[in-house]
């Protein structure tokens, strides 16, 4: 006779819950990259947010793996947390369509992601092992490794070419402010030397003659 299985508890328990709760992110990441890709406008960034999807198709796999070593159905868990972080992600992608910083923003995101990513399978990691579960957390493991190398990638293209793009377009802007403010002031210039003119030439032209007339 079958006998119902015994409910988790303790690190056990907590194991399970933030499993699932990776699932959930992870499912969600699958829908974001692909509107990441297409709204980046550096080619690197596209590559690498395009690269990072078909790792991420692969983390979803494993995670798969870990819920069938564990005897788990795999089943997401609904993560407020990664909700708000690609909700803002989106707001991003708004705001900044037509703007030189919408990749410098889109970086800003992802890594947001990734260090999320980074923090729970790190943890996840670290309580498989303590429980004896060491397939799990070689699978864990190999998923937090790429995690890691996608936030490097991430940094190391907003450095050489997205944060200066936008400093370029910054300064480009500046220049152009400059160049008004400039032309403005010549002109005021312009206009006080021509009126100083005049006011010359009207006081040159009514001196009194001799006999006090004009």
């Amino acid at each position: 006779m079958a006998t119902k299985k015994q409910e988790s508890t303790g690190l056990l328990k907590l194991l399970e819950d933030q499993l699932a709760d990776i699932y959930y992110a992870e499912k969600q990441l699958l829908k974001a990259l692909p509107k990441m890709a297409k709204a980046a406008t550096n080619n690197d960034l596209r590559a690498a947010f395009e690269g990072h999807l078909e790792e991420t198709q692969g983390q979803v796999q494993r995670l798969e793996e870990a819920f069938s070593a564990m005897d788990l159905p795999a089943k997401g868990k609904k993560c407020p947390a990664i909700d708000g972080i690609l909700e803002e992600g989106k707001e991003i992608m708004e705001e900044f369509a037509d703007d030189a910083a919408l990749d410098a923003g889109l970086v800003a995101a992802a890594q947001k992601v990734e260090h999320y990513e980074i923090a729970s399978y790190g943890s996840m990691c670290a309580w498989a092992e303590q429980l004896g579960l060491h397939d799990v957390a070689g699978l864990l493991t190999e998923t937090l490794e790429e995690e890691k190398g996608a936030d490097e990638k991430l940094s190391e293209i907003a450095e050489t070419v997205v944060n200066l793009e936008a400093e370029d377009s910054d300064e480009e802007e500046a220049g152009e402010l400059e160049e008004v403010g400039n032309g403005s002031g010549r002109s005021a210039k312009a206009k006080g030397a021509a009126a100083k003119g005049m006011g010359k030439g009207s006081a040159t032209t009514t001196k009194p003659n001799r006999n006090g007339k004009r």
